[in-house]
């Protein structure tokens, strides 16, 4: 298995960069190839949504499908993937960022009973604490 950055996993999504995306390409399929999964963690998850919003300006309902189809794909293995699609579900219907909600279900995984945050966008959301 080999794990992937998120700088390779955004030049495989987004093809931008001819010679990186032909690298990522690559070494993806090359995996592929030999029934090899490619490990992605939650901290490149959490990365690849903020520089596809932020570099990309890429609308939330496509954040959404692009999260949904990698976590989807046979070819990737997720690191803590329960945690990961309990993330995304918050995210889908809540106001705040995946990574916040990727916080609050590490949190409760490791046996806190809420994640305390100044973040207002989690108000009301269940686990967390506004302070």
């Amino acid at each position: 298995m080999i794990g992937l950055d998120t700088n390779v996993l955004v030049r495989y999504l987004t093809q931008d960069d001819a010679a990186q995306a032909r690298k990522a390409d690559a070494v993806i399929n090359d995996a592929v190839a030999r029934r090899e999964r490619c490990v992605i963690g939650p901290v490149v998850l959490c990365e690849l949504v903020w520089v596809l919003r932020e570099a990309y300006d890429t609308p939330k309902d496509q954040l959404l499908t692009t999260l949904e189809r990698i976590l989807a794909t046979q070819q990737f293995e997720i690191v803590e993937k329960d945690r990961m699609r309990e993330a995304f579900e918050a995210f889908r219907t809540g106001r705040a960022d995946f990574a916040d909600y990727v916080i609050g279900t590490t949190h409760r995984a490791a046996g806190c009973d809420e994640t305390v945050t100044f973040d207002r966008r989690l108000r009301g959301t269940p686990g967390f604490r506004l302070l």
